[in-house]
């Protein structure tokens, strides 16, 4: 059953919380792209508090091949670990070769989620840098008679493809995204709602990533989200020197901003100029 796994490990990066709406100015866009990366490392660090059951389905021409139920949680050193409590799959016929072609086939199978589960993770923008280079190119309408913020936008990750995110507007949690996109010569369709539990929590109800050239899908439910961990005694203050290594501070990229646009808006430096020392700037957040 490790195809399941494969793809359905990463859809737990899918839950990125608190997109929040754009702002017409560039150093307003890149507060709020630091604030949404900071959420996002607040929710995966309260996320390691728990535990939580995952239903993960493998449906290939509209059969079930794979299914498997598991308990997850993280571990003492950090890492997500599955203990499978249900699991039903096709067996691998009798015969040397025919047992051989089915295995070769599951191992091609293996790769290409492998390799799909690699394209999906980078739909996660998984830097400051990522969300605000989204923020910059998406288009933002209100939906569900703005109870919902819509934020969409095109050749995200690959040329063609297409990212939406949903958020409530009343509490920025992220409500549902959508991804189309082409992986090798197939196009891809995901789709992820989202729940928030009381205690802040924000994470994938449910993830379904659709291959109609290979009549494909996975499907993940989680579910049981139960609070194993207490949250962790904060921390005294100490008092240390400032690291001359450390990050340059948000103030100084917010000030790095608005000089290279006050250069670029008075003709100063051409459009390439830019973004590209824009780009170079944000690497530092």
């Amino acid at each position: 059953m490790r195809i399941l796994n494969i793809l359905a490990a990463g859809l737990i990066l899918l839950a990125t919380p608190h997109f929040i709406l754009a702002q017409d100015q560039l150093v307003k866009k890149a507060e709020t792209a630091v604030k949404i990366t900071e959420a996002r490392k607040a929710n995966a660090k309260l996320m390691h508090q728990y535990s939580w059951n995952s239903r993960t389905e493998l449906i290939v021409d509209g059969q079930v091949k794979d299914m498997r139920l598991e308990l997850v949680q993280y571990g003492p050193d950090g890492q997500l670990q599955r203990i499978v409590q249900n699991e039903q799959g096709a067996s691998l016929p009798f015969g040397f070769l025919r047992r051989a072609i089915a295995e070769n086939k599951r191992k091609e199978m293996e790769t290409y989620l492998k390799g799909l589960r690699g394209l999906l993770d980078q739909y996660t923008l998984p830097t400051a840098g990522k969300v605000l280079d989204f923020m910059d190119k998406a288009t933002t309408t209100l939906a569900d008679d703005g109870r919902l913020i819509l934020m969409s936008g095109t050749s995200v990750v690959v040329p063609g493809d297409s990212l939406s995110v949903w958020t409530e507007a009343a509490t920025r949690h992220t409500h549902k995204i959508q991804v189309d996109t082409f992986f090798q010569v197939d196009a891809v369709n995901l789709t992820a709602t989202f729940k928030t539990l009381r205690r802040g929590l924000t994470h994938v109800d449910y993830a379904e990533v659709i291959v109609p050239g290979k009549n494909m899908s996975v499907q993940v439910q989680n579910f049981n989200y139960d609070r194993t961990m207490p949250p962790p005694a904060p921390k005294i203050a100490e008092h240390k020197k400032p690291s001359t290594a450390a990050s340059p501070s948000l103030q100084t990229v917010e000030r790095k901003l608005r000089d290279l646009k006050a250069l670029f808006d008075q003709g100063l430096i051409t459009q390439s100029d830019y973004d590209a020392k824009k780009a170079q700037i944000l690497q530092g957040l």
